[in-house]
Parts: C-alpha cells; sequence; structure tokens
C-alpha cells in the first residue's frame, strides 16, 4: 500500500513540469506586464509613476479615442460570435445528436471541425482570394468599407471556429440521460418541446460556458484581423480591436511609434477587463448552484 506522503510526493514530480511551464510562459510574463505598466521607462522616462500610464490612456485625446474605439469594436466583434456562432453550433450540435444523420454523423462531426483546424494565415488568404471585388465572388470591397470591414472578418471568425461550440455542445448533448427524453416521447411530446423543454435546460451550464469562453477569445482576438488587414486598423480604425491595438502600442506600427510601458499597460486593462467578466459569471453561477442545493 502506498503511503500517502509518497503519494503526493509522487503527484508533485508529476505536476511540477506542466506547473513551471505554466509559471514560465503564463504568470510571470503577466506579472512582469503589470510591473511594466507602472513605470516610465522611455528615453526621458521617470522611473516609477503609479497609475501614470493607466491616466495617460483613458484622458489623453488620441490614446483614449483610440483605446475606446477598439474597446467598442471588440464588443462588437464577441456580439457577432454569440449572436451567429453559437446559435449554429447549436443547431449542427442538435441535428447530429438528433437521431437522422445516425449513420454518418461521424463524417459530418469531422467536416464541420476541420476548419479550426486550420491555420489562421491559411484562413485570411483563401477568403481575401473569395471576396477581392476584382476576382472573387463578391463585387463589393467588403474589407475596405467601414460599416462592413468588422462584421466581415467576424463572419469569417465565424466560419472558422463554429466546430468548437458545436463539440462542447454535442458532447453535453450526448451526455442528456435516455431515460428522460423516452418518457418524454411516450408522454407525447414533439422533437422541438423535447429539445426546448428537457435538452437545452440540462445543457444551460455549458451553453454558458461556451458564451465565457468567446467573450475570453474575442477579447483575446488579433490572429484574423492581422491576418487581413495587417497592423493596419482597416478604414477608419473599423476593424481596430484590442488586440491590434496593443500591438501596434507594444511594438509600434503603422506610423504609431513602440511605447512598451503603454503597451503592457493596455495588455494589463484587456487582462482586467476579462478577469472581472469572468469572475463574475462564475460568481452568478456559484450562486445558482447554492440556490439548486439548498
Amino acid at each position: 500500500m502506498i503511503r500517502p506522503a509518497t503519494a503526493r510526493r509522487s503527484l508533485l514530480i508529476f505536476v511540477l513540469p506542466a506547473l513551471a511551464i505554466y509559471l514560465g510562459f503564463a504568470v510571470l510574463p503577466l506579472l512582469i506586464s503589470i510591473f511594466m505598466s507602472l513605470f516610465d521607462t522611455g528615453k526621458s522616462g521617470t522611473g516609477f509613476i503609479g497609475l501614470g500610464n493607466y491616466i495617460y490612456l483613458f484622458t489623453q485625446p488620441v490614446v483614449s479615442a483610440r483605446f475606446w474605439n477598439a474597446l467598442f469594436n471588440n464588443f462588437k466583434y464577441f456580439a457577432i460570435h454569440v449572436a451567429v456562432e453559437i446559435p449554429i453550433g447549436l443547431l449542427l450540435a442538435a441535428l447530429l445528436t438528433g437521431g437522422t444523420l445516425s449513420r454518418s454523423e461521424g463524417i459530418y462531426r469531422t467536416l464541420l471541425f476541420i476548419p479550426a483546424t486550420l491555420s489562421v494565415v491559411i484562413v485570411g488568404f483563401i477568403w481575401r482570394l473569395i471576396i477581392n471585388p476584382l476576382w472573387g465572388l463578391v463585387g463589393f470591397p467588403l474589407l475596405g468599407n467601414q460599416l462592413t470591414a468588422l462584421p466581415t472578418i467576424s463572419l469569417m471568425g465565424v466560419w472558422q471556429y463554429v466546430g468548437i461550440p458545436m463539440v462542447f455542445l454535442y458532447s453535453a448533448l450526448i451526455a442528456v440521460p435516455n431515460d428522460v427524453i423516452e418518457a418524454a416521447r411516450i408522454d407525447g411530446a414533439s422533437p422541438w418541446r423535447i429539445f426546448w423543454g428537457i435538452k437545452f435546460p440540462l445543457i444551460l451550464p455549458q451553453f454558458g460556458l461556451i458564451v465565457i469562453l468567446t467573450f475570453i477569445w474575442t477579447f483575446n482576438g488579433f490572429d484574423l484581423v492581422f491576418a487581413l488587414n495587417g497592423s493596419a486598423p482597416g478604414p477608419n480604425y473599423s476593424t481596430d480591436i484590442l488586440g491590434t491595438f496593443f500591438y501596434r502600442t507594444f511594438f509600434g506600427s503603422s506610423g504609431q511609434v513602440a511605447d512598451l510601458d503603454l503597451g503592457a499597460t493596455v495588455a494589463t486593462v484587456i487582462f482586467t477587463l476579462m478577469l472581472c467578466v469572468t469572475a463574475a459569471y462564475f460568481w452568478l453561477v456559484q450562486r445558482r448552484l447554492k440556490a439548486h442545493a439548498a
């Protein structure tokens, strides 16, 4: 019989490599960013300035306008994904678990998930060819118009990543007990009634988790916008989101001079925003779970 102390040491040995990688590549850069945001290390830097970079970010007219514009665009980016990607993923998961595609369910599931495995650069290049107004399928410059640029990029992201919520919700739906569904069918419930009255309430926690994961992913968004437009924020900054705003601020691009401390400040603000929203979500979930348990 293995002693508890030996078991704990063995567990620690297995956990330490992953923990070291996590601390080195996630926690340490985060702490360094927070530390840098409190300093001015430029050529005429004055050392520690406390919240000076944050005050500059929120009050300097040009920088502040760019930041709030990027934040607003990010919320639109998130809203399009929630309004389009998650409902489509739910619909596809419902079709795959409905029984009508039982013979070819695995084939459809694989085909629908393939875009999520593609490189973002490849996806961006393919879609640029498809919507090119000169030789593509669309005669209107979707990426060159201020009103259509961000929705177009968002829908490209929906096409690529719709397989992720589909797989999450698919795994949740197949875990719904069959005896509950059979009892509802015996009582005469229609498939529509069974889905919305039984299945969907049972997978609601997973549905909420997909929403919060989509929020985190979209507010970390950068790759697809960069693959399509580079660091340039599109027509009149209409495709500028927090990720591209951070890139231009930290590394310098599109005529903007690099400012490492201000870039670290932007990164810290993005992290704080995601942390607050995620914490609020899980706090509400825990409250509901405790209420049901009582």
